[in-house]
């Protein structure tokens, strides 16, 4: 579906074109929308773009989410939620032209005020762990859609909304990470792991976490457990800290943190002779942009819920 705000033409299915005219700036009530011989109210039409709501529109990455769905095709921001710059345009709090659209402290009004129009509607939370069930319940009982990248959520809680959506027939996809290329990396470092008997994960951040090592390095280390092999096995000591901390299945996790790295995360394997490296490093907060764009497009189709990228990719 191809939608531009001035001069509209959707694409609906090869060899239909869906056209409308609207005065600048106005998206009139009155505007009909011809598709062959058939006039459409624009109203009807527009219900087609799916309406997103960003929660924790003010932080980085949902700044970036906000650029990201307003420039793209199909989708346009309805609605944004953070507990500061309440009242604000949020298009100028991403640094972007006004898009009319305020932050509010409060997401079941938003979705009352936005599911009045029963329009294809997803729920993109960046809030908190202790949020996410809630959130994800809310949305669902207004009948939109729920995207969570939110770090640390816990998998009694993942639990919980698998069965709640499955109850529902409504979508939910939930990101450990939002990163196609860390996806890549683990989806590769499964692939080695039957093939070299040494793992070590050393990963690096910009600033310190509560938690070590992060759920990032985990998440890959847990991708490789349970398959019924054990690395490492010379060496299972504890009494050495600086060869990192031991996990499942004898990988170990080594982190690094200080101002000067940026986000990265590295999986060494070895055997006899040889070592092979994955090596993924995270510059900005826009390489998450890809991966949201398509967990957006791709839950508006899901009747349960999918948890991680790597699922719908």
């Amino acid at each position: 579906m191809v939608c531009c705000s001035l001069g509209l033409e959707w694409k609906a299915r090869p060899g239909v074109l869906i056209s409308a005219s609207t005065a600048q700036g106005a998206k009139s009530s009155s505007s009909n929308i011809k598709v062959g011989s058939f006039h459409f109210p624009f109203s009807l039409v527009s219900r087609f773009l799916a309406q997103v709501i960003v929660s924790g529109a003010c932080k980085d990455i949902g700044k970036a989410a906000i650029a990201a769905i307003s420039k793209s095709r199909g989708m346009e921001v309805a609605g944004a939620i953070d507990t500061i710059r309440v009242g604000e345009d949020v298009g100028e709090v991403a640094g972007l032209e006004a898009l009319e659209v305020p932050v509010s402290n409060n997401l079941v009004t938003v979705l009352g005020s936005l599911s009045q129009s029963r329009p294809t509607g997803v729920v993109v939370d960046f809030s908190e762990a202790s949020e996410v069930l809630e959130n994800v319940r809310q949305a669902t009982a207004f009948g939109m859609r729920s995207v969570v990248a939110v770090p640390g959520v816990d998998l009694d809680v993942v639990s919980q909304l698998i069965t709640f959506c499955e109850k529902a027939s409504m979508g939910c996809v939930i990101a450990p990470t939002l990163s196609i290329g860390a996806v890549l990396l683990q989806e590769a470092a499964i692939a080695a792991s039957f093939h070299y008997s040494h793992v070590d994960i050393v990963e690096s951040q910009q600033s310190a976490k509560n938690v070590y090592p992060s759920s990032e390095a985990l998440r890959v280390a847990k991708s490789m457990t349970g398959m019924g092999r054990v690395y490492n096995d010379s060496d299972f000591s504890k009494e050495h800290p600086a060869r990192g901390e031991l996990v499942d299945d004898g990988i170990r996790i080594h982190s690094m943190v200080s101002p000067g790295f940026i986000s990265s995360l590295a999986v060494s394997l070895s055997g006899p002779g040889e070592v092979f490296s994955l090596r993924h490093d995270i510059t900005d907060v826009k390489a998450l942009m890809p991966g949201l764009l398509v967990a957006i497009r791709r839950v508006i189709r899901l009747q349960s819920l999918v948890y991680g990228l790597e699922k719908i990719l």
